[in-house]
């Protein structure tokens, strides 16, 4: 009989299976000290910035508050002006309402010289009453601050107009002159003038001077829409005084002639009758009117034969005088001034009474920029002198012809922070970038030298480790993936060469190991026949030599083996159990890598299928299924594994599929590559010369394939599926081969 003894062989380990020693801090010391740097630097950087926003945050507070003094007491300068008392005696600045009537202003004066050009024009302008138009026209509408000056209102202003055209004594049509219609509206009461220009005979060189007769509109008949005249005996209003003048020179330096357009300016005093009742049906009576805000005047001036105005006060887009939106240039960002009146003078005799002024509170205007990241924001709001940090507030008294007022200046500190943040986040972007370049430079170093230490630190300790346990070990630790040009790139390499040479060293050792297992084979089996023969010689246990003949037959056998491989194999005995075959799967093919099987995949539709196995014997089955697969399979191509139900004979079984793309089996090998001892050709390998190898290296190579490969994997596998009740065949493709195992289900 023919009898196959084992004896142990030299495979080299998994990469896995290498013991990995435990380093000490010396072999990561330098690696942390790296690390620790880069982190420190990118925290230093961070504290710079940190403590730049907290100096600029503090330096910011500080002259802010400083900057509060210079801006009272120009809030102070502004306000004792006359234009500052006018808006002190008007919070509302006038303005052209929806009626296209204008609101009078109350002037910091008893009243005006309106019969004097120089006077009346140096007063409204001093204040700041007139009100500028679009094309260069001005227009002031005021009352003096004083009961004693009567109930008037006073209209002076100026616009461009061609030369004046004067009405004679006796004329009464109106139409081919220059005159001017006053609109007034006091509480829904509206009187209206017609006022032609009349020269006065006295000489203006070089311009022209005369007034403005008033006539109430009633008296004057409008036959057509630019026909206009007087009746007769109509006499004008004896309270209406106007004066006109008009400058000689022309707007345009080119022309010269009647037609072109000569600055006019003329002053008006009108009678408000409300006015005058007011003052005198009350002993004491309130000044500025109480009607005063609902009085309205419209002004407007005609030119010859046109019933368009030259001038109209309804024109849009007309500036109003000065107002409290004139203080807001005064004031930084988020600073608020708030003006109170606490003793305002009553302009009736010499009494005075107090009088409660509307608070203003005029708040600066926010600067217009870049909106500031909102985390800056909060980050700066949390530095030292916080939200609650505020600056005390500026109070200052004004005493004024009008009365005296308090003025209340208060800053805000989140002003500050808003436009530091804003700063802070423009300049951002460059510690952004720093921290970037830091950490670029970081991965740079770490990945092209740092990590490479670390593994071939790791690798060589390894070896080291485990070199003395088994030489064999030796052939676990690579480092070619390590090679490169520079200093660590030639450590490399040469370590690389060097443990290649002692990789092919051993290679030959386990092929002359083999061969010397295979001499044991052939010598097991000579001399297993002869003795196999004296046992039929002497077969009877009453020879003497039977015991003798026994003795020798059991030595053999415990020197080389009771039985041969396959009858090892068939005489195992499995633990069987209840196994979860999705879990199960998936877990082999998650951990397929380890044992050098690359690209393993798993799909299935269950959710668990429950069978009755062995987990070890059945991963041994799926092992060696795919390590078959792995050596036929197309390079760079998966391995696909699945799950699934089917029956068969009325019986829920568990299907697996093992599918590779690659070769197919030969016909005539599908049914026997289960038997022991039966491998698909192509193992071997040519002799020759190929790929710079010599014949010599080639042999080695074949030889350690034959013992590879030798036809027990899909044996091991079928007498396992046999042994849990199930069983495997292969199937040919059309891009390959699938195997499918198949186990009852519970």
């Amino acid at each position: 009989m023919s009898l196959k003894l084992d004896l142990p062989s030299l495979d080299l380990p998994k990469l896995g299976s290498i013991a990995m020693p435990r380093l000490g801090f010396a072999a990561f010391r330098r690696r942390i000290i790296f690390r620790a740097a880069f982190v420190l630097l990118m925290i230093f950087t961070l504290t710079l910035a940190l403590e730049v926003l907290k100096d600029e945050k503090q330096r910011s507070v500080r002259l802010y508050s400083e900057g509060t003094k210079k801006t009272m007491a120009e809030l102070v300068a502004k306000l004792r002006h006359p234009s500052g008392q006018l808006a002190l005696l008007n919070p509302e600045a006038a303005r052209p309402n929806s009626t296209h009537l204008i609101r009078p202003l109350v002037l910091p004066y008893a009243g005006l010289d309106f019969a004097d050009q120089t006077k009346a024009q140096q007063t409204v302008e001093t204040v700041g009453c007139p009100m500028q138009y679009p094309d260069g026209s001005t227009l002031c509408v005021a009352i003096g601050n004083s009961a004693r000056s009567g109930g008037f209102v006073y209209v002076v202003g100026s616009f461009a107009t061609a030369l004046l055209q004067a009405r004679e004594p006796s004329e009464l049509n109106l139409t081919g002159l220059h005159r001017a219609r006053v609109t007034l509206n006091v509480a829904g009461e509206v009187t209206r003038w017609i006022a032609p220009f009349e020269l006065t005979g006295e000489s203006s060189a070089p311009g022209l001077r005369g007034r403005l007769t008033g006539f109430v509109e009633d008296a004057v008949t409008a036959a057509a829409t630019s026909f206009q005249a007087l009746e007769r005996q109509t006499r004008p209003v004896k309270e209406f005084r106007a004066w006109v003048w008009q400058d000689a020179e022309c707007l345009q330096a080119a022309r010269n002639d009647e037609a072109c357009p000569r600055r006019t300016f003329y002053s008006i005093r009108l009678p408000v009758e409300a006015f005058r009742d007011a003052i005198f049906s009350d002993p004491r009576p309130a000044w500025p009117p109480l009607v005063l805000s609902k009085t309205g005047i419209r002004m407007e001036m005609f030119g010859p034969g046109s019933d368009q105005p030259v001038f109209d006060s309804a024109t849009p887009g007309a500036a109003p005088p000065f107002s409290w939106s004139d203080l807001e240039g005064s004031l930084a960002p988020g600073e608020t001034v708030t003006i109170r009146a606490l003793q305002a003078r009553s302009v009736l005799a010499s009494k005075d009474e107090p009088s409660v002024l509307p608070i203003v509170s005029i708040r600066g205007k926010e600067e217009l920029g870049a909106t500031p990241a909102w985390w800056i924001a909060k980050l700066i709001s949390y530095l030292p002198l916080g939200p609650s940090s505020v600056p005390a507030p500026t109070t200052e008294t004004l005493n004024t012809l009008t009365g005296r007022y308090q003025l209340d200046l208060n800053g805000d500190v989140r002003a500050i922070e808003r436009n530091l943040a804003a700063t802070a986040t423009r300049l951002s972007w460059f510690i952004a970038a720093m921290l970037g370049a830091i950490v670029l430079a970081w991965i740079v170093i770490e990945i092209g030298l740092i990590r490479r230490i670390a593994v071939l630190t790791k690798r060589a300790a390894a070896l080291s480790h485990n070199v003395n346990i088994n030489t064999a070990m030796v052939g676990e630790l690579d480092v070619a993936d390590l090679r490169g040009k520079d200093e660590l790139g030639i450590l490399a390499g040469g370590l690389a060469d060097l443990l290649q040479r002692v990789k092919s060293d051993l290679k030959r050792e386990q092929i002359r190991a083999d061969q010397e297992r295979d001499t044991w084979h052939a010598v097991g089996h000579e001399i297993m026949s002869p003795l196999q023969s004296l046992m039929v010689l002497h077969g009877q246990e009453i020879d003497p030599s039977h015991r003798y003949v026994k003795r020798m037959q059991q030595a053999v056998k415990v020197l080389y083996g009771s039985a041969s491989p396959s009858e090892a194999i068939e005489s195992s005995k499995l633990q069987m159990g209840v196994l979860e075959l999705v879990a199960f799967l998936n877990n082999v093919a998650q951990n397929a890598h380890f044992a050098g099987i690359e690209s393993v995949q798993f799909s299935t539709a269950l959710s668990e299928r429950l069978v009755h196995a062995d987990e070890y014997s059945l991963e041994d089955v799926v092992t060696h299924v795919l390590n078959n697969a792995k050596r036929y399979r197309l390079p760079g191509t998966p391995i696909n594994i699945s799950l699934s139900q089917a029956q068969e004979g009325g019986v829920n079984e568990a299907l697996i599929q093992i599918e590779n793309q690659g070769p197919i089996i030969l016909l005539d090998l599908i049914d026997k590559v289960f038997e022991y001892g039966v491998s698909a050709p192509g193992d071997n390998v040519s002799t020759g010369i190929k790929d710079g190898r010599s014949i010599h290296d080639q042999v080695g190579t074949q030889s350690a394939l034959s013992t590879e490969h030798r036809g027990q994997g899909l044996f091991v596998a079928k007498t396992y599926m046999s042994k849990m009740q199930g069983s495997i065949r292969a199937v040919n493709t059309a891009n390959g081969v699938r195997f499918e195992l198949r186990l009852p289900c519970l």
